[in-house]
């Protein structure tokens, strides 16, 4: 790779991030992802529940119908994601809970 990602070009996630901050700072605190390879986009994963997921989802305004659900590890984690722009950037909301198989099978 010749190009050299500035940190100038990671502008609009950390912007996002900022305001964020400003306007959800009592909303629970999740891990926070930025990367070169998708500089427009920023990361917010959340692993102590779907609580944390969902107060972020609908402080974002995303629609219920454009949250995706998924397990993974056979079952054992359940996952949402969902994704929005937000001033500028991609926000993506990745959520993780015990799945169907971590409770012995009940949904």
């Amino acid at each position: 790779m010749t190009d050299v990602l500035t940190l100038d070009e990671l502008a609009a996630p950390l912007r996002v991030l900022r305001l964020l901050a400003a306007d959800f700072g009592h909303l629970p605190a999740p891990d926070v992802d930025l990367s070169r390879i998708y500089p427009e986009r920023l990361t917010l994963r959340f692993h102590e529940g779907l609580h944390a997921f969902e107060a972020w989802r609908e402080a974002l305004a995303v629609p219920p119908e454009k949250v995706t659900h998924g397990v993974q590890l056979d079952g054992i984690t359940r996952v949402l994601k969902a994704s929005t722009d937000y001033a500028g950037a991609e926000v993506h909301l990745h959520g993780y809970s015990d799945g169907p198989a971590a409770d012995g099978g009940a949904a």
